[in-house]
């Protein structure tokens, strides 16, 4: 505090005797100026011995206040507890008589309407799009309506009971047919397979379905999944393009089910093989392509690569294209110096080796010692220690002169007794064990497939069917479009398949030529509103992915609304008009 008043009484001292120097200074004397520099002067002592007595009076009070603020700790900031409350609480005043601002608290809407807020008109219907009807109109069968009474009355299924519009949303109920199909085609699968032996009544099952991003294929991946199946699922042409649906109709199933794009449908190699896998399980002791020959085999043939692109004769393993000069004439002298000193940096090239001792002396024994000092290589690498270049061509020539002895648990990996699990840390050329705990899933035997019939489909399946001889077929094949000789590609595969596991095939939301096709019963359509339910947490065991048009505000809604529904590629959602 002294040094503060010290420094605060020093700068008008120091300004008046700046002004009384330049007064005694011949030089800058002016008779005029002269007495105006002592007034100056003058009134800044006078302003000074003020605030020497200002500062005294404060000095004072400080130190009358001093007892007061020593109380105080450093952790309380400087501030003095006051003991009681000096204002005492008016009667009657609690926190409840404190109101909020205005526009906050109970109730949560202001107290006066925004006249210009738009007010929704009530929503008493919602209708579905029959983009097969000529022209495309709103349906009034696929459609929902609240009764008077409350209760949902459906254009197909008339009424629904009192309880559906308190846990299924009304825009669901307008897709409740495509969602009872996918119940009963799930249904019938099950039955068909419990009467030839397939499936046991309560076991798991492997169920195919083609068309899974539509309605009623989304109701049989997700009623399918929930019962306890796993479900490879194929999203037909109309969506296959679209990843993030991809994904999410992969995410919908359960492991060991997945989901593929139909272009990948139709390469039945692949897709046989995944439904293999997802059925029987990936085992990697069922694995039939372990060769430690097949693997030496690679290894040789890409480290003679490898000599033969960057030999010993170059100063690093560089392309020769990088050692030409490509540049001015005046840095031709440095060029080499530079370029020296930049190749210094990098490993150098590799050695000759005799292909056939090679192949003599370098066995899979001294292939698998080799991947050991690769593997240690490794590690330095990843800690941070000096191990210098990596030489392959030269370790493999020191071996060949040399060979050297294979460290035994490279040859033959062991579980070390009352150590737990057998974990492989590390991946064994000659022989490979694989540790306990990394068995996959098994999705059980392939039941049957589901096929949800859609535009392409059907044209593709109707002019093969009115074809009478195999090369009609094929003809009729060769002049349909693109998309619809996908679809029926992909259809096939995924009917081929489900018929040799000795499963059956239903066909939902359309007919195909020597398939059946399934129609829901007063029971499947319980089960998809069962599903549709939310339950208390907000979950439910069927969902779908929705645009909502509300006619309702906008009647021009519906026109749109249609016309978007029936755009080619319409995109990955329902569209459901709202009245």
């Amino acid at each position: 505090r002294s040094t503060y008043v010290r420094a605060w009484l020093s700068s008008p001292l120091s300004w008046c005797s700046k002004a009384l120097s330049s007064a005694s200074n011949p030089h800058h004397r002016n008779p005029q100026h002269h007495g105006n520099e002592q007034a100056v002067c003058w009134t800044g002592v006078v302003n000074t011995m003020s605030a020497i007595a200002a500062k005294s009076t404060i000095l004072a009070a400080s130190k009358r206040a001093a007892p007061r603020m020593a109380a105080a700790s450093a952790r309380d900031f400087g501030m003095v507890s006051r003991s009681g409350n000096p204002e005492p609480i008016p009667p009657g005043h609690t926190l409840d008589s404190v109101l909020p601002p205005e526009g906050f608290g109970p109730p949560l809407t202001p107290s006066k309407p925004d006249p210009d807020a738009y007010v929704h008109n009530p929503v008493t219907s919602a209708h579905a799009v029959d983009t097969l009807a000529d022209p495309p109109r709103l349906s009034a069968r696929d459609s929902a309506a609240l009764g008077p009474s409350g209760t949902v009355v459906h254009g197909r299924y008339g009424e629904l009971g009192p309880d559906v519009a308190k846990g299924v949303p009304l825009e669901y109920l307008a897709l409740l047919r495509p969602a009872a199909e996918g119940a009963a085609a799930i249904r019938v699968t099950m039955e068909k397979a419990q009467e030839s032996g397939i499936a046991s009544e309560g076991g798991s099952s492997t169920v195919l379905v083609y068309g899974a991003s539509q309605p009623a294929g989304l109701s049989a991946v997700q009623l399918a999944t929930s019962s306890g199946h796993a479900v490879v699922a194929v999203v037909d042409g109309q969506h296959d393009g679209n990843v993030e649906m991809v994904d999410i109709v992969k995410g919908l199933t359960a492991e060991p089910g997945t989901a593929v794009s139909e272009s990948y449908a139709t390469f039945k190699a692949n897709f046989r093989e995944l439904v293999q896998k997802t059925s029987g399980g990936d085992e990697p002791s069922s694995w039939n392509t372990y060769d430690p020959d097949a693997f030496l085999s690679d290894f040789k043939e890409n480290l003679l690569d490898y000599i033969k692109a960057y030999p010993d004769t170059l100063p690093a393993a560089v392309s020769p294209s990088l050692l030409e000069f490509d540049g001015k004439d005046k840095d031709r002298e440095t060029f080499r110096a530079n370029m020296d000193a930049y190749l210094s940096q990098l490993p150098r090239g590799a050695p000759p080796i005799d292909p056939a001792k090679f192949d003599a002396y370098f066995d899979a024994e001294q292939y698998a010692a080799w991947k050991a000092k690769f593997g240690a290589q490794t590690t330095a690498v990843v800690t941070g220690d000096d191990c210098g270049d990596f030489e392959p061509a030269s370790i493999v020539r020191d071996m060949i002169s040399s060979p050297e002895a294979v460290d035994e648990r490279l040859v033959k990996q062991e579980a070390v007794e009352d150590a737990g699990d057998f974990v492989p840390y590390e991946f064994s050329v000659l022989g490979q064990k694989f540790g306990t705990g990394v068995e996959s899933k098994k999705g059980g035997p392939v039941v049957g497939a589901v096929i949800v019939v859609n535009e392409d489909l059907r044209k593709a399946a109707e002019a093969v069917d009115e074809a009478k001889t195999l090369r009609a077929k094929a003809e009729a094949l060769q002049f349909l479009t693109d998309g619809q000789r996908n679809a029926y590609a992909a259809a096939s595969s995924v009917a081929k398949l489900a018929k040799d596991a000795g499963g059956s095939v239903s066909v939902v939301g359309g007919s195909l030529p020597g398939f059946e096709s399934v129609e829901p019963t007063d029971d499947d359509v319980q089960e998809a509103l069962s599903a549709m339910e939310i339950d208390e947490e907000g979950v439910s065991r069927l969902n779908y992915f929705i645009q909502v048009y509300r006619a309702s505000d906008f009647p021009v809604y519906a026109d749109y609304a249609i016309h978007r529904a029936t755009e080619v590629l319409a995109g990955p959602r329902q569209i459901v008009v709202t009245k």
